[in-house]
């Protein structure tokens, strides 16, 4: 059929249809859509994606630079913490940290070196941000916020040069501290709710009179708030005297307001769960800045929000996952450390079943948002700005660090719930709602962003099919639309039939690389890769632009794009590491259990479809055998194992996390990480005692079974898990404030003057 027959008479009446049914983009959702690319989530989305393209991907690497800068400032700023102190007695960093953290740029890892800054790949900032997470969550959270969504980034992306020259040098050498102020208590998640305003007029700014722009504004949650000396500031601009341009309302700005400003008002701090990274609210009544203090100048003006999903696109894959992957690591290492040395029943802990079903999701989560991790940041570096990879996988790391760090709590039972110096579990588990939160809300990714957006942004025709039924020119419209639709129909029927024919044969010819035992799971990721494919078209086709309104269902197929996304990570981290033997327990439990969830979210996806033959028929296609049931036990025991006993596997899990000293004899993990030494040097003395039938020390020595020497260091080896496994108390009058005392708990940021906020501002 001739081209232009066929746009006539069959796309022109289908063009008219789709105009009719489709909603209109809003505008904050247009530029959450064109904000960053795509990379191998569009891969996926395709229902065929290139397994030797991945593979070829360069690993994450560290320069010579950045290995020195985490070998030495990151590892002597982790001795200088105490996270206890910290939280419970000094309220705050001591002001040595600040002055580390200024003068050694950990504020400046992602400003270039021209600006002075320390110019670190996406890869270096990750690790740096991983290892001060297995130190302290304050110290962590501290150093990641200037390094993610802030002013520096910003004014990387968007600044003008001469903003640049002025501001980033400035940030670097850490005369000032950023912050920036997006949330206020209208409007979170929903940005188009803001009621911070600026009004574009003149007004006078040191002495002269310049065009400028008047704030108002109330923000809070704003982390490095109360210390600030610049805040990055997010507000809706408006120009009703038409001093820039001919619109009223211009849109969401960005600015820069140095916080010294009169009208200004700091507010007291927040307490984020008991943490004490500087976090806060703050006001501003009737603050005056000139235009120049736009991010990127009048250009940039009302295009605030795109900039915003820009700078998150990169920054919301690095800082929240670091801190989630330690989180995942650091549980594996110590649970397996205490399952080990912790006997109930004359057994350790470690060999109940019960027990290593929770050690062997601790090893296998560890490895497989490690690998998520370092396949990410190898795409940020490589230049990629993947905002639906990102978004999956802020959400999707600090959803697992919460499994992690609930099942450790679990296997340490009392040891973990009761605070104090000794408990090294207590400060993660009260930062995990933490993550979860900031950074956009996990439910709101999960329903809105992982799939909204990705089903738009990743999919070969969709985003060219949208743009052309929204092309004012219609006809022009028309021949995009007509491109684009037929491409996707082809790309439909392509998939209709891959899906038939991989899931009626288990997948047993989908194309895979040569992995060796890996191979299998290449498999059933392509044959996945195609239905999912395929059930979206059908969603899409069905439901229109009402799916977006079917927030379970959405979450639902975002889930199947976050699994086939983490477990194509975890396989390039096997293939990158060496293929290794030992780790194939761990990448064995991954894909089953991402196999599991992906058929379960495809089982619910039918049984929940609006359109009830239409769920019928995707069953038959895509899961006509039934689902798969997860990880057997026998893996699971075996990923137990690995992180019960010391091994080159269990180091890799847990690589470069920090280790604190001998000498720190009252911290919690040195006691644990030398018990667990001690007993397994012990073991083999143990055997013999077991085989000899003899399980006290004495009789064993009056029974010639064991030697004085290896008698003393079963003793001490005792003596050791006595320490690792204490828990501390304290006297009545600890715990009061009569008792304290307060110029040793008290910060300087808590005993300065506090500015009172406008009491019309005032929650």
């Amino acid at each position: 059929m001739p081209s232009s027959v066929r746009r006539s008479w069959i796309t022109k009446p289908i063009f008219g249809l789709a105009q009719r049914a489709l909603p209109r983009l809003s505008s904050t959702e247009r530029e959450a859509i064109e904000a960053g690319d795509v990379w191998w989530d569009a891969d996926l989305f395709t229902g065929n994606p290139d397994w030797n393209k991945l593979l070829a991907c360069a690993p994450a690497r560290l320069s010579e630079e950045e290995q020195q800068f985490l070998a030495g400032p990151v590892e002597e700023l982790c001795r200088m913490v105490d996270d206890w102190k910290v939280n419970w007695q000094w309220h705050d960093l001591p002001p040595q940290v600040w002055e580390f953290l200024k003068a050694k740029k950990f504020f400046a890892m992602i400003i270039p070196k021209q600006y002075g800054g320390l110019g670190f790949s996406a890869y270096a900032h990750s690790e740096v941000i991983r290892k001060l997470s297995s130190r302290s969550v304050c110290a962590a959270c501290t150093a990641m916020v200037p390094n993610s969504l802030g002013p520096g980034e910003l004014l990387m992306q968007f600044g003008t040069k001469e903003q640049r020259d002025y501001w980033l040098p400035r940030l670097a050498r850490g005369e000032e501290i950023p912050c920036f102020g997006l949330t206020s208590p209208e409007a979170g998640s929903d940005a188009a709710s803001m009621v911070d305003t600026g009004v574009v007029c003149r007004g006078r700014y040191e002495g002269r009179e310049v065009l400028g722009i008047r704030l108002n504004w109330h923000k809070r949650y704003i982390t490095l708030g109360p210390i600030a000396t610049v805040l990055g500031l997010a507000f809706k601009l408006h120009d009703p005297d038409h001093l820039i341009g001919d619109r009223d309302d211009v849109g969401i700005t960005l600015a820069l307001v140095p916080t010294h400003i009169p009208g200004i008002s700091i507010g007291r701090r927040h307490l984020p769960a008991m943490h004490v990274f500087q976090n806060g609210p703050n006001w501003g009544r009737d603050v005056f800045i000139p235009m120049d203090n736009v991010i990127g100048g009048v250009e940039q003006a009302g295009k605030g929000w795109k900039m915003l999903m820009s700078a998150l696109a990169a920054g919301r894959g690095i800082s929240l996952p670091s801190l989630s992957a330690a989180g995942a690591a650091y549980t594996a290492h110590v649970t397996g450390a205490y399952a080990r040395i912790r006997e109930q029943f004359q057994v350790s802990i470690a060999k109940f079943e019960a027990i290593q079903e929770r050690l062997g999701r601790l090893a296998a989560t560890a490895y497989l948002l490690d690998a998520a991790r370092r396949m990410t940041c190898a795409a940020l570096d490589d230049g990629h700005h993947p905002a639906v990879v990102t978004a999956i996988m802020k959400a999707q790391a600090t959803d697992r660090m919460r499994v992690s760090v609930n099942d450790a709590m679990d296997v340490h039972g009392g040891k973990a719930i009761i605070e104090g110096p000794l408990n090294y579990l207590g400060s993660l588990y009260r930062g995990v709602p933490i993550a979860i939160t900031v950074e956009g809300a996990n439910i709101v990714t999960r329903a809105l962003i992982q799939f909204g957006q990705g089903a738009i942004r990743c999919h070969p025709y969709l985003l060219k099919e949208m743009m052309a039924l929204e092309d004012a020119d219609r006809a022009r419209g028309l021949d995009a639309f007509d491109q684009a639709f037929w491409g996707h129909v082809k790309h439909s029927l392509a998939n209709a039939a891959r899906t038939f024919g991989r899931a009626w044969t288990g997948g047993l010819f989908a194309p895979a690389p040569d992995a060796g035992a890996a191979t299998k799971f290449y498999r059933q990721l392509s044959r996945h890769a195609a239905a999912f494919a395929l059930a979206v078209d059908m969603a899409l086709l069905m439901l229109g632009g009402g799916l977006k309104r079917k927030e379970m269902l959405s979450a639902r197929f975002g889930d199947i794009l976050s699994e086939l996304y983490l477990s194509s990570a975890a396989l390039k981290r096997w293939n990158d590491e060496g293929r290794h033997d030992e780790d194939l327990p761990l990448l064995e439990w991954c894909l089953e259990s991402s196999l599991a969830t992906i058929e379960s979210r495809f089982d619910e996806i039918f049984a929940n479809f609006p359109i009830r033959p239409v769920g019928w028929l995707l069953r038959f296609f895509i899961l006509p055998f039934g689902r798969r049931r997860g990880p057997s036990d026998r893996c699971t025991d075996r990923c137990a194992e690995l992180i019960a006993n010391p091994s080159a596997a269990r180091d890799r899990l847990t690589v470069d996390l920090f280790h604190p000293p001998e000498s720190e004899r009252d911290h919690g993990l040195a006691l644990l990480e030398g018990a667990f030494a001690k007993i397994v040097a012990v073991q083999p003395i143990r055997d013999r005692m077991h085989s000899a039938r003899v399980r006290d020390v004495e009789a064993a020595l009056k029974q010639c079974t064991i030697s004085e020497a290896e008698a003393a260091q079963l003793r001490e080896a005792a003596d050791a898990v006595a320490a690792a496994v204490a828990v501390d108390d304290f006297a009545p009058e600890e715990l009061t404030a009569r008792g304290a005392n307060k110029e040793d708990v008290s910060s300087p940021a808590i005993s300065q003057p506090i500015p009172q906020p406008h009491p019309q501002a005032a929650e």
